[in-house]
């Protein structure tokens, strides 16, 4: 299984983008896919996830802010990012609860300046 994130870019403060993260080869529960992210000089972090559920979590830091959807058929994972800020500047990566070593790949880096 291969988990792909793309979307990122430079927006300026206030600004939104939308992340996507699909998911190809074995199936797996869609629901346990999370976002997270690595902002420079920090820990990853956990942004957004699915409960079981079917709820979601975020971090508070983004709560109010940034949705998490998912698209079945697709087998992909959406998050829908507004009124962005400086500190949201990371590289965003798809994976699931609790998250995979193999999984993390590239991320796509989300860069909010002015």
């Amino acid at each position: 299984v291969q988990l792909q994130a793309s979307g990122g870019g430079l927006v300026q403060p206030g600004g939104s983008l939308r992340l996507s993260c699909a998911a190809s080869g074995s199936i797996f529960n869609i629901d346990r896919m999370a976002w997270y992210r690595q902002a420079p000089g920090k820990q990853r972090e956990l942004v957004a996830s699915f409960t079981p559920t079917g709820s979601t979590n975020y971090v508070d830091s983004v709560k109010g802010r940034f949705t998490i959807s998912r698209d079945n058929a697709k087998n992909t994972v959406y998050l829908q990012m507004n009124s962005l800020k400086p500190e949201d500047t990371a590289i965003y990566f798809c994976n699931i609860i609790p998250p995979l070593p193999f999984l993390w790949g590239q991320g796509t880096q989300v860069t909010v300046s002015s």
